[in-house]
This record gives C-alpha cells, structure tokens and sequence, in this order.
C-alpha cells in the first residue's frame, strides 16, 4: 500500500488497484499551500466527520472524480447537496466494498456541517484488505473502545492516529491507544496546522520509540511505502 499525505487528516491510500482519500481539507490549510487539489484522483473519499477541516475539498475532489462519499449518513447527504454524485451512507457497523471490507467504528468526537447543519455521529475506519490492515482513528479523544479494534479482524499493520492534542489525543495518549489496538506502526496526523495542535516532533518520536514502537509524521506530499 501507498500512503500519501497531504496535510492535517488529510491523507491518500491505494490499495486493490482503487485510490481511497481521507478527510480532504487541503484548500484553507496554509501548511498545503503548494498541493492542487485538481492533481487528486480519488474512487473513494472516506469522511471521519463534518467539521470544516475535514470537509473543505470534499465537494470539489467529488465531483471532479467521480469519487463515491463514505461516512455518517448526513455527511454523505450533505455531500450530495454540494453536488457529490455517489455516496454510501453508514453508521457503527461493517461493509464490504471492492478494495476490502470498511468497518465505520465510534470516535470520541464533536460533528457539525461548515453550515452549521447536523454531521452525525463522529467515527474513524478499520479497513481490512488483502494487501494488509490498518485502523484511521478519525478525531478522537482516547477511550477504552479502541480495545475492541483488535478483536474485529485480523492483526492491523499499521494506523493512523490524531497526536495534536487540544481537539483529540496528544501523543501520549496516541502510544496508550497504540497498546489498546496493538499495533506497533503509527503514523501520525493532526498536528502543526495550528497553534494549539503544533508538537514536539522528537519528543513525541522518542515517546513511541522508547516503548518499543514507531511513529511517523509525514511532512506534506510525502508518500509511504508500507
């Protein structure tokens, strides 16, 4: 799998011959400043939740690509209001797609539209796929219920975890959640665009190391091959 990052939760993974997009907020973020979002090809875009960083380039990368909208039914609805032609409605459960099986799961989070209308619930995704499996945690604050991620499928080999703090987990709380999951890959997200979610990179890396695992914070554009 190919992972891509564009900034903030933002993020790319091709897997099974189909492009799957996370949380498109480029458009705003000044740390993706030099990213167009018209070079973005997309089968795929995966929303954790409504807030205006996640959603800001959903619309457009839609419409453009002809990309199907997963998430909480009513930021899918809202996605076909702004002109988004596919989209697959879920809430807490399990589908099955043609790149691998999608388990929307609970986030510990806040959800509202950028025009105020109702988001749902907030949530983060288990994908499971025949090239390997990982978990995106969405924005979330830490909670026991990332103790059942392990027991839906098979062992993940990787995640991706919000480690700002402020608004979700901070990195310590990412290295407990990374014992609750088991999983010893981490790439971080969710940290720098701010002033309140700015980090200490080496403090956090070392945080992961010392307990005998990795993380990665991707700079902006740069691709990993895991």
């Amino acid at each position: 799998m190919k992972f891509t990052y564009y900034g903030q939760s933002c993020f790319a993974i091709e897997v099974a011959g189909k492009k799957l997009l996370f949380d498109p907020f480029i458009t705003g973020n000044p740390l993706a400043k030099d990213v167009d979002i018209n070079s973005i090809e997309a089968d795929y875009i995966l929303v954790s939740h409504g807030h205006g960083d996640h959603v800001a380039d959903l619309a457009a990368i839609a419409k453009r690509t002809g990309a199907t909208v997963i998430g909480a039914y009513e930021v899918v609805e809202w996605a076909k209001k702004q002109g988004a032609e596919k989209g697959h409605h879920m809430n807490f459960g399990p589908y099955t797609f043609d790149f691998g099986t999608v388990r929307f799961v609970p986030a510990a989070h806040s959800s509202s539209m950028p025009d105020g209308s109702n988001g749902g619930v907030a949530g983060g995704f288990v994908i499971t796929t025949a090239a390997g499996n990982f978990y995106f945690a969405g924005d979330t604050s830490l909670m026991l219920d990332m103790q059942l991620i392990p027991r839906y499928y098979a062992k993940l080999d990787f995640a991706i975890l919000p480690v700002g703090g402020n608004f979700t987990m901070d990195f310590n709380d990412a290295l407990i959640a990374a014992d609750f999951i088991e999983c010893d890959k981490v790439i971080g997200v969710h940290f720098d665009t701010f002033e309140v979610i700015k980090i200490d990179h080496d403090a956090a890396k070392e945080a992961f190391s010392g307990a005998g695992k990795e993380l990665m914070l991707p700079k902006v554009g740069e691709v990993i091959e895991l």
